[in-house]
């Protein structure tokens, strides 16, 4: 009784490993041509001159959400504003302008820095309810900005 259970049990697993390998088959496609890997623009500068960004790509594409994230919290919590890992800075940099010199906002463009990637991975970010998704035009000079929440404390008391 418990062989004849046991070689059942064994005898499904078999057939549902054949049927998964049969549907699953590659059909001379590579997984990259069923389903087109985003085509990302180049960056229009170096993060410093000792690095391209302010992590490598791999760490970037895996971990982007994570440090958006927690430089929201420093901004809205401690006052803190630093370039690193800034949603402005990396929209300045990444985010393209079309051949007229125009940019386009994430809902109208699927090639749109961030909605190529993000359509790709089937995740929809909610950044852009609140931020801008093309570039400011002009740069805000991270020298005026306190530092941190003691110095802006400070000089607003002045």
């Amino acid at each position: 009784m418990l062989v004849r259970r046991l070689f059942r049990i064994i005898m499904q697993l078999g057939v549902g490993l054949i049927f998964s390998l049969a549907v699953n088959a590659d059909n001379g496609e590579t997984a990259a041509g069923r389903v087109p890997l985003p085509t990302l623009p180049t960056a229009k500068m170096d993060f410093s001159t000792e690095q391209k960004c302010v992590a490598p790509t791999d760490i970037m594409r895996r971990m982007h959400g994570t440090f958006l994230k927690h430089k929201r919290n420093e901004t809205m919590h401690q006052g803190i504003r630093t370039p690193a890992y800034s949603l402005v800075e990396c929209i300045s940099c990444h985010v393209t302008p079309k051949e007229d010199g125009s940019y386009t906002k994430i809902q109208e463009d699927p090639q749109h820095f961030c909605r190529s990637c993000h359509a790709y991975a089937a995740v929809q970010p909610d950044c852009f309810q609140c931020h801008a998704s093309t570039p400011e035009k002009e740069a805000v000079s991270t020298d005026s900005v306190p530092a941190n929440v003691e110095e802006m404390s400070m000089s607003m008391s002045k």
